[in-house]
C-alpha cells in the first residue's frame, strides 16, 4: 500500500488559509443540511492527557480521521500540546491514500473556523480585535481573523508574557496589554485561545454588541464565564457541542439545543446571525472532523498539483 506522506512543513506551504475559510463555508451547510457524516468525538484517557479519535466525510470534500494527543503538561518539556495526524481515504473504495501532520491542520483549521464566524457574525463597525492566549491557536486566529475584516487595533493577552511579545512582534499592528480585562475592554472581536480551565473573560468587561470566538477545550473545566454564554446569541459547528466533553463543551452543559444556532444554518438562511448592533454574540467551538476533512483535502489537492510530499509504502 502506498500512501503520500505530508509533513508538517508540507502543510504549512501548501495550505491556503482564504481558500480554507471559504472550503469550510460549503462545508457546514453540509453538516447542518444532514449531508455528512460525523460521529461524535471520543477519547481514551491517560494520567497526562488524553487521545481524541476524529472521523469525518463530507460528500465530495473527503473523508478522513484524525487521531490527536492532548498533553497539556507538554509545554514544559517543550513539545506541543496538541500532537496529531490525518488519514485521507479515497471515498470510494475506501483505500488509505494520504498520510498528513495534522498538527499544523488543527491550528489552522480552528482559527478558520473563528475568522468565519467573525465574517457572519461582527459588527460593520468592528475595529478592534482582543486575542487572549498567545499559544498555537491565539497566534492562528491572530493570522486568520486579521484577513477577514482588518482590524485598526489588536491586543494580545497572554498567561505567558513571552508568547504575548513573540505573537506581537509578528504583526505591525498589535500590541501586548498586561491583562485579559484590558484587552477585553472595549474590543469588538474577543478570540479565547486558551487551555484554562477556569474562566478567563468576564461578561461585565464586554461592550455591547462584541462578538466572541472560544476555542478552549480543557478537560478541567470552561474557558468563558457562565454570563456570558446566557447573555450572548450562541452560535456552534455543529449542536453536538451540547454533548458532554469529549464530544462537546463545558460551557454549554445544560442549554437547550435550540438556544444554539449552526453556522450552517446562518449560511443557508435557514436561520438569523446577528440581529442588532447590540447583540452579544458567541461562537463555541468544539473543534470539528468536518474542518479537518476540508483542510486536509486542499492540502492534499495542492501537493498533487505541485508535486509535493513523500511517497511511501506500508
Amino acid at each position: 500500500m502506498d500512501l503520500l506522506l505530508l509533513r508538517a512543513a508540507d502543510v504549512s506551504a501548501l495550505l491556503d488559509l482564504d481558500q480554507l475559510v471559504d472550503l469550510l463555508a460549503d462545508a457546514f451547510i453540509e453538516l447542518s443540511a444532514g449531508r455528512t457524516s460525523v460521529p461524535p468525538r471520543i477519547a481514551a484517557y491517560t494520567p497526562n492527557g488524553q487521545l481524541l479519535t476524529m472521523p469525518g466525510y463530507v460528500p465530495g470534500i473527503g473523508l478522513e480521521t484524525k487521531l490527536v494527543s492532548v498533553f497539556p503538561d507538554n509545554t514544559e518539556l517543550g513539545l506541543p500540546t496538541h500532537q496529531a495526524v490525518i488519514i485521507v481515504f479515497d471515498e470510494a473504495t475506501g483505500s488509505p491514500v494520504a498520510l498528513i501532520d495534522g498538527t499544523v491542520i488543527t491550528a489552522a483549521r480552528t482559527a478558520a473556523s473563528s475568522a468565519l464566524s467573525v465574517r457572519l457574525l461582527r459588527r460593520g463597525d468592528a475595529s478592534v480585535l482582543a486575542i487572549l492566549g498567545a499559544g498555537v491557536q491565539g497566534q492562528a486566529h491572530l493570522q486568520a481573523v486579521d484577513r477577514i475584516f482588518g482590524p485598526t487595533e489588536i491586543r494580545i493577552a497572554s498567561r505567558n508574557s513571552q508568547h504575548a511579545r513573540v505573537a506581537a512582534q509578528k504583526h505591525g499592528r498589535a500590541s501586548v496589554v498586561p491583562t485579559f480585562e484590558e484587552a477585553v475592554r472595549g474590543a469588538d472581536v474577543i478570540c479565547c485561545c486558551t487551555d484554562s480551565g477556569t474562566p478567563i473573560l468576564r461578561h461585565d468587561w464586554l461592550r455591547p454588541g462584541a462578538h466572541i470566538t472560544s476555542v478552549g477545550a480543557s478537560q478541567r473545566g470552561p474557558e468563558i464565564d457562565s454570563h456570558s454564554v446566557e447573555a450572548a446569541s450562541l452560535f456552534v459547528e455543529s449542536r453536538v457541542a451540547l454533548q458532554p466533553y469529549p464530544a462537546g463543551c463545558h460551557e454549554l452543559q445544560g442549554i437547550e439545543p435550540r438556544r444554539a444556532t449552526e453556522l450552517g444554518e446562518v449560511l443557508a438562511g435557514t436561520r438569523p446571525g446577528r440581529s442588532g448592533d447590540d447583540e452579544l454574540t458567541l461562537y463555541k467551538s468544539m473543534g470539528h472532523a468536518i474542518g479537518d476533512a476540508v483542510a486536509a483535502t486542499l492540502v492534499l489537492r495542492a501537493a498533487r498539483d505541485c508535486g509535493a510530499g513523500t511517497l511511501i509504502s506500508v
